[in-house]
């Protein structure tokens, strides 16, 4: 990699996957290098490999910096996946509510002065390795990031596993540790531009309020599922509880055999109500929105995934004892990965063990997913409702009731992720990731200037 008269170019490992680095990004680390080049250009490299950029290119991101007077500067670039073949890279926007430590800026980001000197001026929390996410966010609080949307260099890939098995690395508990620190960090962020919820906020609600037809539903929206629905269903309908339940299956006009299946089942089992939906442009959320409004809905609505399966018998009744210790509107459980054949894959079971009831609803903000299974509240849903799409419904809902209600989290295993071909989000293309979480951080915008009113009033 060349360097330039206005620019240093330096490698800085980011700790967000499963092989952590040596060495860390830590607050010092950052600010030492900040500091030994104050008043210039500096343009890092947070990718820790090999990186190839042109003069003109390098000049690209300055004036693009100039023109906007922003604080920090990134772009898309290419990869090379092999001898000859060259491939876009494509980032995304970010907005104020993209909050994530795994915010995909690429290999390099240029600071500018001005973005150097937002972060020097900040005397905040010293961090073993959330040192960079520190000094974006406080670059974020204060000047622009911007993107500049064209490939300016190009990298060579080395991870070529597919969408499906890169989306848990944020999770994996061997990351906990570092997981705190960007907590930590993200909390730091919220108290500063009064986004932060403060410990006990939020709302109880009184679960035994209203009549139900029983006390809990098991929601599962489908379409063409044909090799899983029968074992997710079986797998609901074992439940055993102290109270009476039924199974919802929204079945979103399948066309491979799911809907014969459902209807044998449905034929054999009383508490198995089989829904068509009248309309056929429903996504997940639509599904959801039309099972929980159902007359036979229970007081309490529990997620269960067209793929997936409840680890045992007794999962149902410990997410409802867990709704009766009192005051939650939702309650997470969590899960274990595995294959079709139930057999443990990489991180194993996932458990979010760095929410705490304090700071939760704080966390919810910072990571792209709460877990599983996921119960609600039925009123409390009702009330919020799901957005009518195929990815991030849930977690839609999760954070709106995170803002203003009480969250209850299970950390035992109580569910099995099977990750087989069949998922729809097994092998997503680039562009699909990234419009789900252009999705998400929208979400999460919307969510933020919410809780930031809300602080004002």
């Amino acid at each position: 990699m060349r360097r330039y008269d206005f620019l240093f170019v330096y490698s800085l490992n980011m700790i967000h996957t499963i092989d952590l680095p040596q060495y860390g990004s830590s607050t010092q680390s950052v600010r030492d290098t900040l500091k030994a080049f104050r008043n210039q250009y500096i343009l890092l490299n947070i990718s820790g490999r090999e990186v190839t950029i042109t003069q003109d290119a390098a000049d690209r991101m300055k004036q693009f910096a100039d023109s906007s007077n922003a604080g920090m500067v990134y772009s898309d670039y290419l990869k090379t996946m092999g001898a000859d073949a060259i491939v876009p890279a494509p980032l995304i926007d970010i907005q104020t509510g993209s909050l994530r430590d795994d915010f995909d800026f690429g290999a390099l980001v240029l600071l500018t002065p001005a973005g150097i000197e937002a972060y020097l001026g900040f005397s905040g929390a010293e961090f073993r390795t959330a040192g960079f996410y520190q000094m974006r966010l406080a670059i974020q609080r204060s000047l622009p990031i911007v993107r500049v949307p064209q490939p300016l260099y190009t990298i060579a890939e080395t991870d070529f596993r597919t969408s499906g098995q890169k989306q848990f690395d944020y999770v994996n508990p061997r990351n906990r540790d570092v997981q705190i620190e960007m907590e930590a960090a993200c909390t730091e962020h919220l108290k500063l531009i009064d986004g932060y919820i403060k410990p006990g906020a939020g709302q109880a609600v009184n679960t035994n309020d209203g009549e139900f037809p029983v006390l809990a539903s098991v929601i599962i929206p489908v379409r063409n599922r044909v090799r899983t629905i029968a074992d997710a269903v079986k797998s609901a309908l074992d439940q055993k509880l102290d109270g009476k339940f039924n199974v919802i299956v929204v079945d979103n006009h399948s066309t491979d055999g799911t809907t014969d299946i459902l209807d044998e089942l449905a034929a054999k089992h009383p508490n198995l109500v089989h829904i068509i939906p009248v309309q056929t442009d429903l996504g997940i959320g639509g599904c959801w929105n039309l099972a929980v409004n159902d007359s036979r809905c229970g007081r309490f609505a529990v997620q269960l995934d067209s793929d997936d399966l409840y680890s045992g018998p007794d999962t149902l009744q410990k997410v409802i004892d867990k709704f009766r210790e009192g005051g939650y509107s939702m309650v997470i459980g969590s899960y274990r990965m595995c294959n079709f054949d139930l057999e443990t894959l990489p991180p194993g079971i996932i458990d979010h063990r760095e929410w705490t009831d304090e700071n939760g609803p704080n966390n919810a903000l910072r990571i792209n997913g709460l877990g599983a299974p996921r119960a609600f509240y039925t009123p409390i849903v009702r009330q919020i409702g799901f957005p009518n799409v195929s990815y991030g419904e849930d977690y839609a809902v999760a954070i709106r009731i995170t803002g203003e209600y009480r969250l209850g989290r299970i950390f035992d295993e109580l569910y099995l992720c099977r990750r087989w071909e069949g998922n729809s989000d097994a092998a997503l293309s680039p562009e699909k990731v990234n419009a789900n979480n252009l999705y998400k951080d929208s979400l999460r915008t919307a969510e933020l200037e919410r809780r930031i009113k809300n602080n004002s009033l």
